[in-house]
């Protein structure tokens, strides 16, 4: 594990939709931006697995930060297209991957157009430098 203090996780999440499936949405995007970040993505993202004092590990937990930011929906998209330009590795949720199977949920969401979806949340990894100017003017996830 190699811990960089350049890098950190930010989640924006809609500040209109509930608690529960706020969660929902962060932990799928949490599980998605795992999958498609490369080996060297992987390392910078710091997992590293935490002994107790009885030597039972805690595994695979990021030394990083991990913000979670509140954001309207305009605000989300916003700070999508920000990340998208920057070639910073982000992962969406949509309201559209909700409820129904997951083979409806692919219909629905082919057809709305990017720009007319309800975001429930933005998950993004990378550099601090980077992050920050898209993210600054948010605040904390109440």
């Amino acid at each position: 594990m190699v811990y960089n203090d350049k890098y950190k996780f930010v989640a924006i999440i809609n500040e209109k939709i509930e608690i529960g499936k706020a969660l929902n949405a962060i932990a799928h995007m949490g599980l998605g931006l795992v999958n498609i970040a490369d080996e060297e993505t992987k390392e910078n993202m710091s997992f590293v697995d935490f002994p107790d004092k009885d030597e039972e590990l805690h595994k695979s937990i990021s030394g990083l930060s991990l913000i979670v930011l509140g954001g309207k929906n305009n605000e989300i998209k916003k700070a999508r297209r920000q990340f998208k330009e920057e070639g910073i590795l982000f992962v969406d949720f949509i309201e559209t991957m909700t409820g129904d199977t997951y083979a409806e949920q692919l219909v629905k969401t082919k057809e709305i157009n990017t720009e007319e979806h309800n975001y429930f949340g933005l998950l993004a990894f990378g550099e601090i430098e980077k992050i920050n100017p898209i993210t600054k003017r948010l605040s904390l996830y109440k």
